[in-house]
């Protein structure tokens, strides 16, 4: 799976004590089960639901494809929510 994101929102988000990681740790989600559906359609964009170092994280992100295939761009994340630590434990 190949991911591309905003090196300098990864930076921010990193720094931001309520975000705590960037893009590059947030990939991990993908490596094990996570909770999918769709945010929004316009533009399309999804939500993950999963773990990086022992915390519950959000990621929205777009599915793209250029000239080498499809890749998945993320958009930003966030320590998951009540309601989000509900869904993925009921549906995960």
């Amino acid at each position: 799976m190949r991911f591309e994101f905003d090196k300098n929102k990864s930076e921010e988000l990193k720094k931001n004590p309520r975000r705590g990681i960037g893009f590059e740790e947030a990939q991990r989600i993908w490596t094990q089960a996570y909770y999918l559906d769709r945010r929004s359609e316009q533009p399309e964009q999804w939500r993950a639901i999963g773990w990086v170092a022992g915390t519950l994280y959000t990621v929205i992100y777009e599915e793209r494809n250029d000239e080498q295939g499809d890749y998945l761009h993320l958009v930003t994340l966030w320590r998951s929510t009540k309601e989000e630590r509900g869904i993925y434990e009921k549906y995960s």
